[in-house]
């Protein structure tokens, strides 16, 4: 799964679980929620002279966990603590990364300002919730940063007014495994969290990775985005459009996730790309294209390719095929244009959640080498 932090809760900047977690599974805590702690304890030693260990953290829903300080370190002018991340049983690429603070005396008045250190990334491109130029540190864990400096600052009688540097270790060999790079986010990790809390599975991560890249389109002026599936489907459509690669949105499975963010959030265009089996859910009326939402009906294609021409001895044949890939297979063999009726089936599908935003929609169906199966042309969504 990608994302910035994949199943970071968040994706580059938000998080709203997309359904129920697994309560068998442990939730865990999002960068953010460690940084904030460690911030405050360097902040703490800087003040006092000592670190609190386990330092408390107030989340956004008033819960206050306390984490215990995996490094500390103090020199004549700042503090540093550090805190292992723990994401519970979500596959997250940064459970158990230590994400540091370094928190030096601020400009009297300043607030607290906050710095990229290693492994964090600089936002680059706009369209993002902080201001190109700015370390990539979500809205809300800054709030949550500055929040546990001024009740340090309070409690000792001090100005809470900080210069906080957050790293996280080998952030930015972790990058390269999300979706930073495409967004503009160069250098390293962001620094997540809406709620501090890690939902094992949720794939919020993902969707909301789909979201900041629409939004980072839009910023750039961009009156086309595609969708795509996967790795080949992606790399098919850019090069069938000629799309620039901030155009291009790593949907995945949640074909509904990004079009409900467009309806809400319109371009003039989008493409939805992927390959048969996929595309055959689509059309299928499924919108989420994971494994778990179903498995591909090869007694509907059939009755798609009997529509397409195909007689009953090859629509018996796709019936019964192991494989989607198989069925499409069986279909050119005999002429059939199978992918044109499964482009249009789940162009009917997807249209409706793009109802009132003026957008035009595509879909474009792939084999597994990228090849052009099918195409529903655009035409206005609704």
């Amino acid at each position: 799964m990608s994302g910035a932090d994949t199943q970071d809760q968040d994706g580059p900047f938000a998080e709203q679980p997309d359904g129920p977690a697994d309560p068998n599974l442990r939730r865990g805590w999002t960068t953010g929620t460690c940084a904030a702690g460690a911030a405050k304890a360097a902040f703490a030693a800087l003040v006092t002279g000592h670190f609190p260990d386990p330092v408390e953290v107030e989340l956004p829903s008033g819960a206050r966990p306390a984490f215990a300080l995996a490094t500390t370190f103090r020199d004549g002018d700042g503090a540093r603590a550090g805190i292992v991340k723990d994401a519970g049983d979500d596959p997250d690429v940064t459970h158990g990364a230590l994400v540091c603070a370094t928190v030096r005396r601020g400009v009297l008045g300043a607030g607290v300002t906050f710095r990229a250190g290693e492994g964090v990334g600089t936002v680059t491109r706009p369209g993002l919730p902080v201001a190109p130029g700015e370390p990539a540190i979500n809205p809300v864990p800054r709030r949550m940063i500055a929040q546990g400096i001024a009740e340090v600052a309070q409690a000792a009688g001090v100005p809470a007014d900080a210069e906080v540097e957050i790293s996280i270790a080998d952030g930015a060999a972790l990058a390269r495994k999300t979706l930073n790079p495409r967004l503009g986010i160069i250098g390293g990790l962001s620094v997540l969290g809406t709620t501090g809390v890690v939902i094992p599975f949720s794939c919020s991560a993902w969707i909301h990775s789909i979201h900041r890249g629409i939004d980072v389109a839009r910023a750039m002026g961009l009156d086309h985005v595609a969708g795509a599936t996967g790795s080949a489907s992606e790399a098919a459509i850019q090069a069938l459009h000629g799309l620039p690669e901030t155009a291009l949105i790593d949907m995945g499975d949640f074909v509904g996730g990004m079009l409900k963010y467009l309806r809400a959030h319109p371009v003039p265009r989008v493409t939805v790309a992927g390959g048969v089996a996929k595309m055959a859910k689509l059309a299928q009326g499924l919108l989420d294209l994971h494994s778990k939402r179903g498995s591909p009906d090869l007694t509907a294609l059939a009755h798609l390719a009997r529509e397409a021409g195909a007689d009953l001895d090859l629509a018996d044949r796709i019936g019964s095929a192991n494989t989607v890939a198989q069925a499409f297979e069986e279909a050119g063999a005999a002429g059939i244009p199978l992918g044109d009726v499964v482009a249009a089936r789940a162009w009917a599908a997807a249209a409706p959640v793009l109802r009132g935003a003026g957008m035009e929609l595509e879909i474009v169906v792939f084999d597994r080498d990228g090849a052009l199966m099918g195409r529903a042309p655009f035409r206005p969504a609704g």
